[in-house]
């Protein structure tokens, strides 16, 4: 494998690939033994085996059948000579669906490493993508239907 930002960039898409199939360890192959991986709602994974575990539960039930589309690298820089940052974004289809809404589609930042002559994960950071509308309305939610000073 070659030491380039375009090597590095291929590894979203190789991920939402091994998605598509519902091949869990496929999805985390290019991370370290030992990556961080922070997922949308806060929890932490440490270590490969972890992430493969608790997905492997996700991708048997509220997620099975779920494809990932409309991909795209948003920016791709190395930030040092063995070290590397990528930013993807990328929407979820659930089974029947044919438009991922405006809420399932979500941002990755990637930490990556040259590690034995390869590009591998070492952390990943996934957050949801919220319009500022989104948001407000999820605070009204959380406040009981009170308007939200963000809203106003």
């Amino acid at each position: 494998m070659e030491r380039s930002i375009e090597a590095m960039s291929a590894i979203p898409g190789r991920m939402y690939e091994a998605w598509n199939r519902g091949d869990v360890p496929g999805f985390f192959a290019d991370f370290a033994e030992d990556a961080l991986f922070a997922e949308l709602e806060g929890t932490i994974y440490r270590g490969r085996a972890e992430m493969i575990a608790a997905h492997q539960v996700l991708f048997d039930t509220v997620i099975k059948g779920s494809q990932l589309v409309r991909s795209e690298i948003g920016f791709a820089r190395l930030v040092g000579p063995d070290t590397g940052v990528v930013n993807s974004r990328v929407g979820m289809l659930m089974p029947g669906e044919t438009e991922p809404p405006a809420t399932r589609f979500s941002m990755q930042l990637y930490v990556m490493a040259w590690q034995e002559g390869r590009w591998v994960v070492v952390a990943l950071e996934n957050a949801r993508i919220l319009s500022m509308e989104s948001m407000a309305a999820l605070e009204s939610l959380a406040a009981g239907g009170r308007q939200s000073p963000a809203a106003g």
